[in-house]
């Protein structure tokens, strides 16, 4: 079974869009995309320096985008080869687009929507992320419980994102839980956190006018890595993750249990493959991070 999925916030560089817009169709796509989501994708993608990237109601809607269109080039034709989908934090909304839970147009929209708000929330206080790798798991809980630090995201292969508020995160770099390192993350507040409450309302309102679709492809849950077969319910996942931890560790753990034979991993490509390579070991992967690694992502997704 070769899985597809798409990547988060954080995964974003600059000029990653640029070797994608010679390809047919996209510049077009990104276009209609930018319509629905307020952003200048295009722009963004490729002339934007990383301060800029690094916004979050600019960097969602421009990381979903790229995955979405990256998506719609590698599935075209070959549907019926992708054995399941997902996608990490606000991944998972490229992931709905290519299970058929929603429109491109409407995930896109959702998605500015969210970036808005969640970069409003974070303006109030100032917090952010970071990366904790290594150590044993009750150790760094003990330390991220003695700085008033979350865990936002338990991504498996040995790493944790940690949230809070910024001087906690500097404290937890200056002195680590033992056996860790401690990587600050260009990411402009507390995700998947209660600092992210007030976005799960604004998030909620605008998801209120769409109406879901069952997935017509397996697609799994951030939520705790479960598969979901009722569009509704999924769509109520992803309001309820702006505030809620990433389990992408039970994603991976049902990955191996269903049987994965290989990843694929949507632009702007990178982060979840390196996961994979170290919680997944021996699986085949592809990060499409170009169109010449889309070809290879076909090849692989064909083989199966």
């Amino acid at each position: 079974m070769i899985i597809v999925l798409a990547p988060g916030q954080g995964s974003q560089t600059p000029g990653f869009l640029e070797p994608w817009l010679d390809v047919d169709g996209v510049r077009e796509h990104l276009g209609a995309l930018s319509d629905a989501s307020g952003i200048d994708l295009v722009t963004h993608g490729t002339v934007s320096d990383a301060d800029t990237i690094r916004n979050t109601e600019i960097a969602q809607p421009l990381i979903v985008a790229a995955s979405i269109v990256t998506g719609a080039l590698l599935v075209s034709g070959r549907r019926d080869s992708v054995g399941a989908v997902a996608g990490h934090s606000v991944g998972e909304f490229a992931a709905a687009y290519l299970a058929g839970v929603l429109s491109d147009v409407d995930a896109i929209r959702l998605v500015g929507v969210r970036g808005r708000a969640m970069a409003l929330e974070a303006s109030k206080v100032a917090t952010g992320m970071s990366a904790v790798l290594g150590g044993e798991p009750d150790v760094v809980q003990a330390r991220l419980s003695e700085l008033g630090l979350t865990a936002a995201n338990m991504n498996g292969g040995g790493q944790v994102v940690v949230a809070g508020e910024l001087g906690a995160l500097v404290a937890l770099a200056a002195d680590p839980a033992e056996g860790t390192r401690v990587i600050p993350l260009p990411v402009a507040g507390a995700f998947h956190t209660a600092f992210m409450a007030g976005a799960v309302d604004t998030l909620r309102d605008a998801a209120s006018t769409v109406t879901p679709s069952d997935p017509t492809l397996s697609i799994y849950t951030n939520r705790d890595g479960s598969r979901v077969s009722s569009g509704t319910t999924y769509l109520d996942f992803l309001i309820g993750q702006v505030s809620n931890p990433v389990r992408w560790d039970l994603c991976m753990d049902a990955f191996a249990k269903d049987g994965v034979t290989g990843i694929i991993e949507l632009a702007p490509a990178g982060a979840l493959v390196g996961l994979a390579k170290r919680g997944l070991k021996g699986i085949p992967s592809v990060a499409v991070k170009s169109p010449e690694d889309l070809v290879a992502a076909v090849d692989l997704l064909e083989a199966s």
